[in-house]
């Protein structure tokens, strides 16, 4: 069995005991969502929706989404969350550059249970191992899915696949961005390159980091380490 057919059998496991009909899940125009959408039409075939829910983004983006969709004959909704964003900024008091940032994938994660509701299907997320274990999402924005299928994938595992499945090639290549704002890059925003992370990932996960950089192992588990309450259920006080 190939890694596509495992993750793909997976994904339609997962539907059947919910007893939904499909998945929905935002396309980005991103390499992670672009697999993601992949590997659903081939779990799926028609019961998956793609969502295209720019908000201010870079145009480029919204048009490699409608690339993917096309190549892989995915159904699209199109909803512009600009308004929206602009709506509940106007009705908000002015916070932090963070803050706003995160609306956005909030306001997604929103959307797409819209949908998934309206359908009986599930929201499938698109991150991936390497920013789940760093904790690179918005907590209930990105984060907020039914089901992570790249979830114990590496980003260099993710490309290499994609590949495979024959995701066009500008969308494996272009620098990765969560477009929370004009020029944001995720290793940008991180600070350490895909590549790093992903080799120290490995190497703390097999416990033996001696050809890494030390203090960049230091770096990746701290940012584990404060990330944590995003992996957790939340937490309940129970009463004795």
């Amino acid at each position: 069995m190939t890694l596509s057919e495992q993750i793909s059998g997976w994904i339609a496991e997962r539907v059947r005991e919910a007893k939904a009909e499909g998945v929905v899940l935002g396309l980005s125009g991103g390499v992670d969502s672009s697999l993601t959408a992949a590997l659903a039409k081939k779990a799926l075939g028609d019961k998956v929706l793609g969502l295209l829910m720019p908000c201010h983004s870079d145009p480029t983006d919204l048009e490699h989404a409608r690339l993917v969709a096309a190549r892989f004959d995915i159904e699209t909704e199109y909803v512009d969350l600009g308004p929206v964003f602009d709506s509940l900024m106007a009705a908000l008091p002015r916070g932090s550059d963070i803050a706003v940032a995160n609306l956005k994938p909030r306001l997604r994660m929103a959307t797409l249970y819209y949908f998934a509701n309206s359908r009986n299907y599930l929201v499938a997320g698109t991150g991936n191992k390497s920013e789940l274990t760093v904790g690179y999402f918005t907590k209930y924005g990105d984060g907020g899915a039914d089901l992570l299928p790249l979830g114990d994938l590496l980003k260099s595992q993710v490309r290499e696949l994609t590949r495979e499945l024959g995701v066009p090639e500008e969308i494996i290549a272009k620098p990765p961005s969560a477009g929370l704002w004009a020029g944001q890059t995720d290793e940008g925003e991180m600070g350490i390159t895909y590549d790093e992370l992903d080799r120290t990932i490995a190497a703390i996960e097999k416990g033996d980091t001696r050809d890494c950089d030390e203090a960049t192992v230091e770096r990746v588990k701290a940012m584990r380490g404060a990330s944590e309450h995003k992996r957790l259920p939340i937490p309940i006080c129970e009463i004795a």
